[in-house]
Order: C-alpha cells, then sequence, then structure tokens
C-alpha cells in the first residue's frame, strides 16, 4: 500500500511542495510547481492503507483519530496543499479515486433524497450542538453564514450587521409591518434584525430545536415577540403568502431532488406584488458530489449546487429572477474569522466535546475556507418576484439600502 500511496502522489502533486514521513521513518517530498508547502507525519500501515482505498474520506478521519499528523504546520497549512492540487489534477491518476468519485456522481440523487423526516435528522446532526459552541466561534448574533466585506478590513460583527443590510435592501423592506418569511432562520439574528431595524412582520421557521429555543428566547428579550415569531416547521409545509421571503444559508440543505419543490413552496407564498431573496453556497463548477467526510460527519444530506441546476427549477416554478450576485471570497474571509475565535477558545471547547470533536471542526472549517480560496465554491444570491414591477429597475437601491432605515424603525416605535 505505501508504493501505491506514494505513485499516486507523485502524480498527484503538480503545484507546492508535500513533505511525507511514513511509518517506518523514512520520508519523500512531492513537489511542482511554486506554491504552498507542508510536511505531516502518518502514524501506522493502517492509515496508508485507508488513505490509499478512500482518501477523500481517510484524509479527514485521519486526522481526527491521530493517524495523520501535520509536522511544523497546521492542518490548514496541509490542506492547502492537497485542495490546490486537486483543483488542477482530479482523481490524480489513481483508478480507484476516480471510481469513488463516479460513484458518488451517480448515486448523489439519493444522498440528496430528503423528506421531511429524514431532513428533521440531518438538521439536528449538526445545528443540535451545544449551542455554546457556537457562541465560542460565531459573532454575537450568531450569524452562521457568509459575511459581507465592504472595505475588507471589517471585524467579523461589522461584516455580518452589512451581510444582513445588503439583504434587507434586496427585499426592498419599504414600509413597515410587510410579512416576512424566513426559511431556515438560524438562531434569529435576521428575523430579529428585519423586525427591530425595518418594522417587518417576521416568521422564522427551522428544524433545529436548539435554534428554535434560542431564537424565541432572543425575541423575547428584545420584546420582539409580537413582531417576531418562530416556529418547527419544514418549508414545504408553510401554507399562507407573504410579502417577502428570505432564505440564508438553508438551500444547501434541500437537496438536488427537492430543487422544483423549493421553488414551488417560494412561488405559491410570495404576495403578487412579492419580493424573495435567497442566500446560498454554490459552486462555479459543473454538478458533482458532495464531499464524503463532509457528508458523514459535518452536513448529512448536504449539497452545494452549480448555477445550472438552481436556475432550471427557478424558472420552472415561473418566478422571475430581477437578480442575481456572486460574493466570492467573502466567505473566505468569514471562516478566516471563525477558524480564529476557535482556535483562541480550544480549551473551551474541548472541554464540551473532546479533542477528536475539535480536530474534525478544525478540518471542516480549514476545508471549508480554501474550498473558497482554492476550489470552486462561492455564494450567490438570487432575487426572486412573481411581477418585473415589484422591483426598481436599477440595482442603485442595493447600494442606498446599506444604510439601516432609522426612519422605518421609528415609524413602527411611533
Amino acid at each position: 500500500m505505501q508504493g501505491l500511496l506514494d505513485t499516486f502522489l507523485r502524480r498527484f502533486i503538480v503545484v507546492g511542495r508535500l513533505t511525507l514521513r511514513w511509518p517506518d521513518g523514512r520520508s519523500s517530498t512531492y513537489a511542482g510547481a511554486p506554491g504552498p508547502s507542508a510536511s505531516m507525519m502518518l502514524a501506522d500501515a493502517a492509515t496508508v492503507r485507508r488513505l490509499v482505498l478512500d482518501p477523500s474520506l481517510a484524509a479527514g478521519e485521519a486526522y481526527m483519530d491521530g493517524g495523520l499528523v501535520p509536522v511544523d504546520c497546521s492542518i490548514y497549512d496541509l490542506l492547502d496543499v492537497l485542495i490546490s492540487n486537486q483543483m488542477r489534477n482530479a482523481g490524480g491518476g489513481m483508478p480507484l479515486l476516480n471510481l469513488r468519485n463516479m460513484v458518488a456522481r451517480l448515486t448523489r440523487r439519493f444522498a440528496q433524497f430528503n423528506p421531511a423526516n429524514r431532513s428533521r435528522r440531518n438538521v439536528a446532526h449538526h445545528y443540535d450542538l451545544n449551542g455554546r459552541l457556537y457562541s465560542l466561534f460565531l459573532d454575537r448574533d450568531r450569524q452562521y453564514s457568509c459575511a459581507y466585506f465592504q472595505r475588507g478590513d471589517e471585524t467579523l460583527e461589522e461584516a455580518q450587521a452589512a451581510k444582513k443590510r445588503h439583504i434587507a435592501a434586496k427585499l426592498c423592506l419599504d414600509r413597515p409591518d410587510l410579512e416576512v418569511l424566513d426559511i431556515g432562520c438560524g438562531w434569529g439574528g435576521m428575523a430579529l434584525t428585519l423586525a427591530r431595524d425595518y418594522g417587518a412582520r417576521v416568521t422564522g421557521i427551522t428544524l433545529s430545536t436548539e435554534q428554535l429555543a434560542e431564537a424565541t428566547a432572543r425575541a423575547a428579550a428584545e420584546g420582539l415577540s409580537d413582531r417576531v415569531k418562530f416556529e418547527l416547521l419544514d418549508y414545504r409545509a408553510v401554507n399562507r403568502k407573504f410579502d417577502r421571503i428570505v432564505s440564508v444559508g438553508m438551500f444547501e440543505h434541500v437537496g438536488v431532488v427537492h430543487f422544483d419543490s423549493f421553488f414551488d413552496v417560494v412561488k405559491r407564498s410570495l404576495a403578487p406584488d412579492g419580493v424573495a431573496l435567497i442566500h446560498a453556497i454554490g459552486r462555479f463548477a459543473p454538478p458533482d458530489a458532495t464531499s464524503a467526510w463532509i457528508t458523514k460527519y459535518i452536513f448529512p444530506g448536504g449539497y452545494c449546487p452549480s448555477l445550472s441546476e438552481v436556475f432550471p427549477a427557478i424558472e420552472q416554478s415561473g418566478l422571475l429572477t430581477t437578480d442575481a450576485e456572486i460574493l466570492r471570497l467573502h466567505y473566505a474571509e468569514t471562516i478566516l474569522h471563525w477558524r480564529r475565535r476557535f482556535a483562541a477558545n480550544r480549551d473551551a471547547i474541548t472541554t464540551i466535546y473532546d479533542e477528536r470533536f475539535c480536530r474534525m471542526f478544525e478540518f471542516y472549517l480549514a476545508a471549508s475556507e480554501l474550498s473558497f480560496r482554492r476550489d470552486s465554491l462561492m455564494i450567490f444570491q438570487i432575487q426572486l418576484t412573481n411581477s418585473q414591477t415589484a422591483v426598481p429597475l436599477t440595482r442603485d437601491y442595493i447600494h442606498a439600502g446599506h444604510t439601516a432605515p432609522a426612519h422605518v424603525a421609528a415609524s413602527v416605535a411611533d
């Protein structure tokens, strides 16, 4: 097996430099064009065998279990080398890896089959973790989605507030008491902002009991329970119309099998003159499958789609796409903030879970950031309406809306 892995790496590393210390103490170096560099140690023959048989799953598991150890570098540095080469050398000439990738693509519709009961289990896997965990690396508002860096030097709190203003501007919240549906409301930050700063009446829905409890408590604490309510509800069960619909970071959990159903729900739930905004992770590349490791440990049933998979479902629904924007490196910068906060609070997080969990989360955050920096992930924001006249004809209103409309909130208070 060591010979097979050695052959694979000699073909795979075409940029940067990777030094590998084998279980028997010998070292090998693999180098290509100038690029990132890192070193790692493989602890035993079992780890070597696992990496040969299923590298996309085994790399993360081996790091979690201590079989793969970065040497004089971080897991981020190591993944930088591997992901940079993955972009240039898919498969790396390893037939078994090519076969596994092909099977994953062929079976992805089954993997992403997310009826309501399965969606609930998938959400619980990640979002019903101990709430204190998220408070230790997210911003104060617990925005677990891409922030918006207008200058590039913002704090995480500033960039997340800017993200909410950017989305609110696209929702055209030009008068108080608009009824808003927040699909996948998280811990309530977006809903509370729309109610407090824009005078909206918001219904937030989630499948996470932890998020529901936290969001409801936050609304009560801020005195907004009369304007914001949260429900444990699947998006397919929505049965009334709203003036505005927003969904931030939830579409990635829908699954390609259900794209038509999702946009049909948006269509039937949106008022004739309504506006919807979908914010989600997508990919520049053609359709693919979700990483086996991400599916098993982080987001079961999740998928970041190509736009070529999203727009046909929108067109089929009858909705009109009135604006589409791609945010490129904003999420990489967001996750960089998260990684730094996670590292600063690692000891506290270890007391909540354990060392293996911390390594799992470190691997997840590093791989995610690099997937935006080096690979094909990006954020798309798609504005949808039922009428061409529901939004202004130019985009000037979006940038004008980056300033929170205090006059709207004040009119509600009066």
